[in-house]
């Protein structure tokens, strides 16, 4: 039986999501990120700004809630030739993927969080990728999770469980789950409270935009992280709003 988990940890809608994924299932839970000089490094304030909201409003929570690990990945920016990495604009590359996909960051960010559970004494590790509302990452699909799975733990000679909460739901969906996280928090409309949370605190914007508030939060409002997260908010809202009462 697994009882201990590391999530990889942005500081964004999808990572928070899975962060109280994890506090709803392990007894102990850390997490990881990674400073790859990438242009939205607000995220890296914001991510310590989720963590504190997250102790202060769910208890029962904060109390499973263990160390926070920022590893310096700065190679991985310095590779790179990408929107994430560069400041150029957003577009889409001949080989079919858009220019905000940057090659092999998601493998290295497994393989170094495999080898931080690893010493650290973590069994599962959590990540937020997704085949359903994704830009077309091949570092996001699933096979590439299972085979990362069978690799990692066959490289450390320790079995990894990679979970991936996300993986076949939309955006709306998402924030769908984080409501129904919330409510199974113990706290009262914990629902409510960690969509709040996340509309208030999480960072997903591209550009690292957080002057703008929207409904959804904080962003440009243009970039192809704020549409997605837009899209879902709404997407959201118009079935709580079509619930019965």
């Amino acid at each position: 039986m697994h009882t201990s988990a590391l999530v990889l940890f942005s500081g964004g809608q999808d990572s928070t999501t899975c962060l109280a994924h994890a506090l709803a299932r392990y007894e102990r839970v850390e997490t990881i990120a990674f400073d790859y000089r990438q242009r939205h490094n607000v995220e890296l304030e914001a991510r310590l700004n989720v963590l504190r909201e997250i102790k202060a409003r769910f208890p029962q929570w904060a109390a499973k809630l263990g160390e926070d690990h920022l590893l310096d990945l700065a190679v991985l920016g310095e590779v790179s030739e990408t929107s994430l990495t560069r400041d150029t604009a957003f577009k889409m590359e001949a080989n079919g993927l858009p220019n905000t996909f940057v090659p092999g960051r998601n493998l290295l960010f497994m393989t170094l969080a495999a080898a931080l559970a690893y010493r650290r004494g973590l069994q599962v590790i959590v990540t937020g990728v997704c085949e359903t509302d994704f830009s077309g990452y091949p570092d996001c699909r699933d096979d590439t999770m299972k085979a990362l799975q069978l690799a990692l733990s066959l490289g450390m000679d320790q079995r990894f469980l990679i979970e991936t909460p996300l993986m076949w739901i939309n955006k709306a969906q998402t924030w769908e789950l984080a409501h129904e996280l919330g409510e199974r928090s113990g706290v009262q409309d914990g629902g409510k409270a960690l969509v709040d949370l996340v509309v208030e605190h999480t960072h997903t914007c591209y550009l690292g935009d957080r002057t703008h508030r929207h409904a959804w939060g904080y962003g440009c409002g243009t970039c192809p992280a704020c549409e997605l997260r837009a899209k879902g908010y709404a997407g959201f809202v118009d079935k709580v709003n079509k619930a019965p009462a």
